[in-house]
Parts: C-alpha cells; structure tokens; sequence
C-alpha cells in the first residue's frame, strides 16, 4: 500500500541550525533534519486531528453540511467515515514499515453541528471510540454544555482524556474525570503526553465556578520535570492554545519532543498555496529542533508526522504533511452503519428549505475575525431587523460566532445552524457611547492572533488603524445610524444595543457590556432562529459589504 499523497519533510521555518543539528536543502522546499548526536534508532508516527466541531457527516467545500448533489459528484469532505478510512490506511502503511502509531486528537470535538446539540458529545466520542483514538486534549468548546456534560463525554470514551493545566475543584462533576499527563508505552519505549487547554476557555465558554486553569508554561515545565523524573524523555504536548502560543511554548519549555496542535484553526500544508509550512520548527532554550503541528479544522485534513528521536527524546529527523480528507477516502461502512441511526432524527430538519441565496455568503474565519464580512454583515442586519420596533440602533456580535460560509442556492435549517451553532439568544441592553467604544476597541485588540472577539456591526461604522498598538486607538471616526443618517458616536449619549447573551454576560473578554449594560433583556430567541427568519423574509438574499469597518 502507498501513501494516499507524497510526503513532504517538515518546514525550515524559524530556524536554521539547533544545536549541532543543520538543515539542509533536498530541493522543491524539502529538507533533511541531520544532526551529529546518534538516534535510537526508534521512530513514531502520530495521525493527528483538530477542532472536528461535530463533522460527524461530511462536510462542503463551507465546511459546512455536504448538499446531496455534491456528494453525489464528489465534492464533499471530512467527516467521521471518511477520517477512520484515512487513519488506518496511514496505520496499516506505517505498521508495515514496523513503525509504532498513536492516533491523537487536539481538542474541540464539540459544538458546530446538530449533532452536538442533539447528543451533547456522545455522537462523536462514539465515533471516536469506533476509530480507535489513543488520547484527547480537551478545547475550549468541551465546556459549552458546562462540566457536567463534559463529564458525560469523559465517561463514555474509550480513550483518555487529557489535560494537565486544567485544576479541578474537589467533588466537582469533573473531579477525577481528567487525566493530568499520560505515558504510552510502544515498542518498548515510553512516550510522554502533555495536554493543555487555553486559559481563555473561562470567558471562551462555560467551564463554571470549580474550573480554573494554571498558565500553560508554568504547567508544561513541572510536567516535563514529572516526567523526566520517571525517566521518560520522548514527550509530546497535545495542545489547544493556538498555534502562536505554541511558539511561544515551544521557545520557552524545554524537554519538549514536539507539539500537536489545536485551536487556531491553522491550515498547515507544504502543497497548497498560502498554507503554513507543515511543521513550523522552534528551538527550545537548550537549541534543539521542536516541530509544531497542526491540521486546520472540520475534518477537512488529517496530520500524519513521522518522528526519530535521539536518547534524551530530540527529535532528530521528522517528515510527513496533512493529508486532504477528499473523495479518494471511502467512507467506512462500519462508521456509517453507527451515524445512521445518530442521522435520522435530526436529518429532516436539517434538510427543510430556509431560503433561497442568491451569492455565496462568505463567513470564513480568515476574513470574519480580521475585516468586515458578509456573513457578519447579514447575522448583525438580521438582529437589528428583529428588534428594529424597539428603537435599538446598534448591533454587535463577536467574528468568532460565526462558524461557516453558505453557498449559493437554497439554504437549509441545516446551514444556518452550521453558521450559528452556540444556541446563543438574541439580548438587548443599554449603553453609553464610551462603553460601546471600548467594546470596539476591546474586539479589534488582538486582529493579528485570529481572535474571535472581532466585532462585527451594523448599524453603526468606524475606521480602523491596525498599525496602531492594541488598547491604544486603533478604532476612530465611530458613526452610528440616526433618524438623519450617520452621526458621529457621543461617548456621553445612551444606545440602545442588541447583541448575544454570551457577549452580554461577559463573553470574550467583552466585560465592559457586563459591567456597563444597563436594562438588559435576554429575549430567549435563537440566533439562529433570526438569520433564518431573516433570509427568509429577504429571498432571494444578496449579500452586501458596505463599508462599516474601512481599513
């Protein structure tokens, strides 16, 4: 058996000699990791995954629900099926070079389809058991349904659950539940695993009172002491901090083997343009090579790394890239035979006509979290329109809640819950001017790591300066509709503001709107429940940009 796509060795990216190791060029962006301390001759691949959000099914070039039509002609993606046929074609491959496997999982298995607002995680970590995971890193959105439904997860899975940085208070639904740090054995060698989860998961989600996390570094360096301690130097950290902070883990904690990893959403790839070379290698304080890894999201990849170590667990000689979940990839029938009886509930929902598109509507990541977006424009137009009877003039909601694009044609209930997942309820609040500048200024501060908290608006415009610091003004020229037209925002005047009750309570570091909104009403309506009400009553419905953010 062959690889399904040709390997690539891993980038040169951040460094080019670590401690008496050289890189050297193989030509066509490959190279060799070479280095003059001996190997042990031991060598491991890792099959690695990343922020699933419920892909049970498989999914669009969106990433959001496969149209029958696409799947007929084999344009979908992804999906459970598809990623156990993946895995053990790469197991098998690998087994038949003699080379140990371990199948891992980054975190954020949870939340982004009907199946996880249905089955509250048992859908996937059933499919996860059926596929054969060796541990999971917990994510941020585990907590969604609070600890008590991760708990449940944890309870069913046939695999451990890990995450060292997350303290747990004593009696607590998840006291007990999560394992700190794991050690493997394979082929007579014992391979450390570390799992953090990012510290912002107390205002990213739900994690509750008895739920706090340690520094991810402070955690990391006594973890790799414990380990060491017991004489395991091959250690890997199975990670859900984003791929930034992983560099900066990566440079700060030594005894690291490698880091796979979560959260961001990085594409990693050395074939496809504008990707981030798979890996990013960062020389830790001591100098040696540590390659960082990561593959996108949705189940649209799947990582596979190959990994030599030396005796005190360097990494020595790496390959490998992510491999694209495509139509080459025959769903398991066996997978399929346990979603079937998952599907049928929720199918018919899914697939009810909702309106009709009459362009695509773009709701990436990249764009809904750095700019003004189209989906973002159509989600805040469709809150101001649902409360436009009350006299409220501004809406407000945060990039990172908007979770696919739709495609031209008919939208169903399906997709408009793929785009708004959280079942986040529409909520009305007062507000001065100064506090909506600061909560503009507050979502626009961190722009250059991805961060959900980008604002997305309507009703309202300003510019926006991104060569100016963080908290320091990057937001100017505020101008909110009136009766007239446009004016300019009085810090001192009150407005009416509708946002989601997640941001109003809090959520995404927005604490101003927590602090600061006064009169506040949670409607109890879904958002979802509004886009949906709103395309219907706009069909066929163009999206627009229209300048509310001019950078």
């Amino acid at each position: 058996m062959a690889f399904h796509k040709n390997q690539t060795a891993l980038s040169r990216r951040g460094f080019l000699s670590v401690a008496g190791a050289s890189l050297a060029l193989a030509g066509a962006g490959r190279f060799t990791l070479s280095t003059a301390q001996a190997g042990t001759g031991f060598s491991l691949a890792v099959l690695h995954i990343n922020d699933m959000h419920s892909r049970v099914d498989e999914i669009s070039r969106f990433n959001s629900n496969c149209s029958p039509s696409d799947s007929e002609e084999d344009n979908c993606f992804g999906g459970a099926a598809r990623l156990a046929t993946a895995i053990r074609q790469y197991r098998a491959v690998h087994e038949e070079q003699a080379r140990p496997v371990l199948t891992l999982d980054a975190g954020d298995q949870s939340q982004g389809t009907l199946y996880y607002t249905t089955y509250g995680g048992r859908a996937e970590i059933q499919m996860m058991n059926a596929i054969g995971f060796d541990a999971m890193g917990i994510g941020n959105h585990e907590f969604n349904r609070g600890p008590e439904n991760l708990a449940r997860m944890i309870d069913e899975a046939d695999f451990p659950v890990v995450s060292g940085n997350i303290q747990v208070a004593e009696g607590s639904a998840l006291d007990g539940k999560i394992t700190p740090h794991l050690v493997l054995e394979r082929d007579g060698e014992q391979i450390g695993i570390l799992g953090i989860t990012t510290p912002d998961t107390e205002f990213l989600s739900s994690p509750g009172e008895d739920v706090s996390f340690q520094d991810e570094i402070e955690h990391l360096r006594e973890g790799v002491a414990e380990l060491q301690g017991q004489g395991v130097t091959k250690i890997l950290v199975l990670s859900h901090v984003g791929y930034g902070r992983d560099q900066q883990i990566a440079a700060a904690v030594d005894g690291i083997s490698a880091i796979i990893g979560g959260h961001s959403h990085t594409l990693m790839s050395n074939t496809v343009d504008g990707a981030v070379e798979y890996a990013t290698l960062v020389a830790s304080p001591s100098g040696r090579a540590v390659p960082i890894v990561q593959a996108f999201a949705f189940s649209r990849y799947m990582g596979n790394l190959t990994l030599e170590f030396d005796d005190e667990g360097a990494v020595i000689a790496a390959s490998g890239d992510t491999v694209l979940l495509d139509a080459s990839f025959a769903p398991a029938e066996d997978i399929e035979e346990l979603i079937a009886p998952l599907r049928a509930p929720i199918e018919e929902m899914t697939r009810r006509p909702v309106a009709k598109i009459a362009a695509d509507i773009d709701g990436s990541r990249e764009t809904c979290r750095a700019q003004e977006c189209e989906m973002g424009n159509t989600v805040t137009d469709a809150m101001l329109a649902e409360v436009a009877h009350q006299g409220i003039r501004v809406a407000l909601t945060n990039g990172g809640g908007l979770r696919a694009s739709m495609g031209a044609g008919t939208a169903t209930l399906g997709d408009v819950l793929t785009v708004l997942p959280f079942q986040n309820t529409l909520y009305t609040l007062e507000v001065t001017g100064e506090t909506l500048l600061a909560a503009l200024e507050h979502g626009v501060n961190d722009v250059e790591d991805g961060a959900g908290r980008f604002p997305q608006v309507s009703g309202l415009r300003f510019k926006l300066d991104l060569s100016v610091a963080p908290d320091s003004g990057r937001v100017s020229d505020v101008e909110v509709m009136g009766a007239e037209g446009w004016e300019p925002l009085d810090t001192g005047e009150t407005y009416g503001l509708v946002t989601n009750n997640f941001m109003a309570g809090g959520g995404d570091g927005y604490a101003m709107l927590r602090e600061g909104g006064m009169n506040g009403y949670d409607t109890a309506i879904d958002l979802a429940e509004v886009l949906a009400r709103h395309l219907s009553e706009n069909e066929p419905f163009s999206p627009v940009l229209d300048g509310r953010i001019a950078q």
